[in-house]
């Protein structure tokens, strides 16, 4: 079964409900440029809701390693999910000093075609790699689905070499669709189910829950 991973929490409330409904990632976001950004100190209010059993994610963009390792650690992070410009070396300088998982993301044009070069590289050294829309100039976070049809052989061939994440624009009603085509080991959703940033819906989080096993 395809699992779930509740991005851009905020609300210790909201971490528990994910927990409750089955997910198996809680993802806090300490990226500069997010609306959803946390600091350290409301992380671990946030993960102090949830169960050992669920996985905590933090989210990063082109922050130094020392301050993403010092972080993770203050957090307690099981893995770290890197955006921006880090590409292979920064993975690898991460690894150094950071034993948990590492998901590197490759942003992708919502109008091309092709996965690229990235995605390819980043499944060499990381853990998983998550694809996400580019948009603004900002790998990922942008609530933009990419083209899943187009893209399906490349994702397909890029599964048989890492773990896939399929995260950007996802919601209760358009997931179902993304597993079928896609098959990806984890689904990624943040802005589909809020009433604005970091406050999320509870009966859309549940919606979404059930959409996944359905068509899981």
């Amino acid at each position: 079964m395809t699992s779930i991973k509740f991005c851009g929490l905020t609300r210790p409330e909201d971490a528990h409900w994910a927990a409750a409904l089955g997910a198996a990632y809680a993802g806090v976001i300490f990226a500069r440029t997010s609306k959803r950004r946390v600091t350290p100190e409301s992380a671990r209010e946030v993960f102090d809701a949830i169960a050992d059993s669920v996985e905590r994610v933090g989210v990063f963009d082109d922050a130094p390693v020392a301050e993403i390792a010092g972080i993770a650690a203050a957090t307690a992070l099981d893995i770290v999910q890197l955006h921006g410009s880090a590409g292979v070396a920064g993975v690898r300088q991460l690894r150094a000093v950071f034993r948990g998982q590492i998901w590197a993301v490759a942003g992708l044009d919502p109008l091309n075609g092709s996965l690229g070069d990235e995605a390819g590289d980043l499944a060499e050294v990381a853990d998983a790699v998550l694809l996400d829309t580019a948009a603004g100039g900002i790998t990922g976070g942008s609530g933009i689905a990419f083209d899943w049809m187009a893209l399906a052989e490349d994702v397909h061939s890029l599964a048989t070499r890492t773990k896939v994440i399929i995260a950007g624009g996802l919601s209760p009603e358009n997931v179902g669709d993304a597993i079928r085509l896609l098959s990806p080991v984890t689904v990624d959703v943040s802005s589909g189910v809020e009433y604005s940033p970091g406050i999320k819906d509870h009966a859309l989080m549940r919606s979404f829950a059930e959409a996944v096993r359905s068509a899981s």
